[in-house]
């Protein structure tokens, strides 16, 4: 067993990379007469099709942290995890359906000018900033730092640094060409980054199929995880009880059972997916129709994202538990790159290139966003308000560079400490602290027309505040048990609120608190937007779609509940 890459191993990668190359670069000629538009190049205004839109909304999702954080959590937890996956469908659909009507019908191209469109200046400025240092200091460190990691560990473990700049220049070279470049390359990423991963489920199954005695054959390989780790296939987490182990618990902690459906998990999946530059940019330029398809195709994508990215993980801890995976280290971290030690030579390199694919598309994506919210809403509203279009683009590709500079530098010695909490928890820590504000402002705003500015501006710091309270004084100060929530010694000599629960609660206290706040103001808030039932008519073939991703949804809750 090979732990390291061979020549064809590399020979595959390279082709990979001159595929991504060749066509990225024939997109950028063929947009040549648009350089200098500034909206074709942040929003490749109108040209995208529907099947780049959600090829990219997928690329741009799925990165190292989902290879290696879900894996994880598939050998930790099991399929539960697969919820974070499934319920997203759901809330593309819900994006789809209403929240992208409001968006296109009002042109709404970023979400600070959303902001600012909605509600004041101030709010919109307050965002614009705060995005800006979380997509560099949080989303792109994270990812740069988890993919160098994981691709350093399979080549050797000698290069971090090479890989980390390799990684970073090759995601400044799709991302100085534009949204349409970043989009349409984003297709081949998605098409390597689904045929890499089905690859290494495959494998995984039939390795595990090879050691229980049952065949090298998938299928039996998944029946054999079933019948080793029953547990492992549940949906559900059980609550804890006075007998169970700090094991389940911590699971429980992670996970918090059906509470996770009535709170976090909605939240956490409708922000992401409904009031965030880096997803919906994909869509702002598009006409309706094309958005919504392309929305919903990426719903479908994301039904078989478990199977890449959590399935190897639940392999990995039954060959674990029965010492056929001695490979395995850094614990749950570990489980994927354990599991690709067992990939022929070449396949291997094709999943180190699926894996590189996630990471640059989710990097060239994030840096996107970065130039487009820095140059639209604070550089030519605040600095030089007289900016044209050839200054605005070179603007924004000045600001590429900025901030995959600062990415790296951040990283370079892992300067903000991310592998020592894990990439994973430090993404899902600094963005969940802002999401219960951050999304309760935007629904109030799309739906609410008494909402008003002062309102948001109070819930979103009080969304923040009320995420720290819960996330890490609540026991402290209230006791383990109320009638709100019940915090759980978590091994680690203190007691803790589950993550999801902390994000419900401080959801709803957030909005009861803006409702009261707006009604201090005006019936109808002068910025409120029009809605009319017209923006929300489904063509039949967007509700087929719709139909189709419920059923799947359905049946995988009926088996897996």
């Amino acid at each position: 067993m090979n732990q390291h890459l061979a020549f064809a191993d590399y020979a595959v990668f390279i082709i990979y990379f001159i595929m991504v190359s060749t066509y990225g670069y024939t997109i950028y000629r063929k947009r040549k007469k648009t350089e200098h538009d500034a909206k074709a190049y942040f929003l490749a205004e109108g040209t995208l099709t529907w099947w780049a839109i959600g090829a990219s909304l997928i690329a741009s999702n799925i990165s190292a942290e989902q290879f290696i954080g879900m894996s994880g959590e598939g050998f930790f937890l099991g399929i539960a995890v697969a919820a974070y996956e499934w319920i997203a469908a759901i809330a593309l659909i819900i994006v789809a359906v209403w929240f992208i009507p409001v968006y296109i019908k009002n042109k709404i191209y970023t979400m600070p000018q959303f902001l600012k469109t909605r509600y004041n200046e101030s709010t919109a400025l307050i965002m614009a900033v705060f995005w800006l240092f979380l997509y560099v200091f949080v989303n792109l460190t994270s990812i740069l730092y988890l993919g160098a990691v994981a691709i350093n560990g399979l080549a050797g473990g000698e290069y971090l640094h090479i890989i980390m700049i390799g990684l970073a220049l090759f995601a400044l070279i799709i991302s100085l060409g534009g949204m349409k470049v970043v989009a349409y390359t984003d297709v081949i990423q998605v098409a390597v980054l689904i045929i890499g991963g089905l690859v290494t489920s495959y494998i995984a199954l039939t390795t595990v199929g090879h050691y229980f005695g049952v065949g090298e054959n998938a299928i039996a390989g998944f029946k054999v995880l079933m019948r080793e780790a029953p547990e492992h296939f549940k949906m559900i987490i059980p609550k804890p009880t006075v007998t169970s182990s700090q094991n389940d618990i911590n699971k429980y902690l992670t996970f918090p059972g059906m509470l996770s459906y009535l709170a976090g998990i909605w939240i956490i999946n409708l922000n992401y997916w409904g009031c965030n530059q880096y997803i919906t940019q994909r869509a702002l330029g598009a006409d309706l129709q094309t958005a919504r398809t392309g929305i919903l195709f990426a719903g479908i994508l994301k039904l078989l994202m478990p199977i890449i990215v959590m399935l190897p993980g639940i392999a990995a801890y039954v060959l674990y538990q029965k010492g056929y995976l001695p490979q395995l280290v850094g614990g749950k971290d570990g489980a994927y790159s354990a599991v690709l030690t067992f990939l022929p030579t070449g396949l291997k390199g094709l999943s180190v290139a699926a894996l590189t694919a996630a990471i640059v598309a989710s990097l060239a994506g994030k840096v996107n966003s970065i130039s487009t919210i820095y140059t639209l809403d604070v550089h030519k509203k605040y600095i030089q308000k007289e900016a044209g279009e050839r200054q605005q683009v070179n603007i924004g590709r000045m600001a590429v560079f900025a901030a995959m500079l600062l990415a790296v530098l951040f990283t370079w010695n892992d300067v903000l400490g991310i592998g020592g909490v894990g990439g994973f928890t430090y993404i899902q820590k600094y963005t969940g602290f802002i999401s219960p504000g951050v999304f309760a402002m935007f629904f109030l705003g799309m739906f609410w027309k008494r909402t008003t500015g002062t309102a948001a501006i109070v819930g979103v710091i009080t969304g923040f505040l009320l995420s720290v309270l819960f996330n890490e004084f609540a026991p402290a100060l209230f006791g383990n048990e109320t009638f709100l929530y019940t915090a759980y010694n978590n091994g680690k000599g203190a007691f803790e609120i589950p993550f999801h629960i902390c994000m419900g609660l401080s959801f709803v206290f957030t909005m009861l608190l803006m409702i009261a706040v707006s009604f201090a103001g005006p019936k109808v808030n002068p910025k409120a937007f029009e809605l009319d039932t017209e923006m929300f008519k489904l063509k039949p073939q967007t509700t087929v779609l719709i139909v189709i991703t419920l059923l799947i949804i359905f049946a995988l809750y009926v088996k897996f509940w």
